[in-house]
């Protein structure tokens, strides 16, 4: 199935969130490519270690949170798990992605009141979206209503550095290369920007960690990625 079954946006009824998920529809047709460019084709690793984390099996039903281009989806459809389905309040995103995962549903949605039942998936894993929502904690509890007891949660993230020289290179990185390699990629340099912005506006991994358990999720473990430039947290639901 490719039909969106929801048309809810992340952060509905603000301006933010309006700004945010037209932001990300309009970097939608060049997303990919600045992230292989920007990247250097590291996050592709990344990527792989995070669903490696999830330890999909065959009967697993997986949720791809804040899916963007479906790239992780894409990684997961490998697994070959019994249900993918992808959403992002970004619905430009999700159609610039499709053709990576076929069998995947696509769904538009806010990922702080998603249009599932209470667990629902056995496998939750989120990509470099969590620190766009404007409330982490509503959405790690929305994650945590959704994922089946002994569930797993995974997240991908740029969290905020605490490492001197990681935050030296974050400086650096977001003040020159992001806008300007952005703006010349995709002619949206305040998009950019505000992807610089927002990891270094977001928590630390051990405050997202403690998020988690706040949250009620258990065996929260996270490493960091490149010197601590990205990281991936892995939680459970408790049986």
């Amino acid at each position: 199935m490719n039909t969106p079954v929801s048309d809810v946006h992340a952060r509905a009824g603000t301006h933010h969130g309006d700004a945010v998920r037209d932001m990300f529809d309009g970097i939608a047709p060049t997303y990919d490519r600045l992230n292989r460019i920007l990247s250097m084709g590291v996050d592709r690793r990344w990527r792989k270690r995070a669903v490696e984390l999830l330890g999909v099996g065959s009967s697993d039903r997986v949720l791809d949170l804040c899916a963007g281009t479906m790239d992780l989806a894409a990684d997961v459809q490998k697994l070959r798990p019994a249900r993918i389905v992808a959403a992002d309040f970004a619905a430009d995103m999700l159609e610039a992605g499709k053709h990576k995962v076929p069998g995947a549903e696509r769904v538009v949605a806010d990922a702080m009141n998603m249009p599932f039942d209470d667990a629902e998936f056995s496998r939750v894993v989120c990509g470099f979206g969590m620190r766009n929502l404007s409330d982490t904690h509503k959405g790690a509890r929305e994650v945590l209503r959704v994922l089946a007891p002994k569930g797993v949660f995974v997240t991908l993230e740029f969290f905020r550095p605490t490492r001197i020289d990681t935050r030296l290179f974050h400086a650096a990185y977001g003040r020159y290369v992001l806008p300007t390699v952005g703006s010349l990629v995709s002619g949206r340099g305040e998009a950019y920007r505000y992807l610089r912005d927002s990891m270094n506006g977001f928590f630390t991994r051990s405050e997202y960690e403690d998020i988690l358990r706040d949250s009620g999720f258990v065996n929260v473990t996270g490493h960091d990625l490149l010197f601590g430039i990205a990281a991936i947290v892995r939680a459970e639901r408790a049986a």
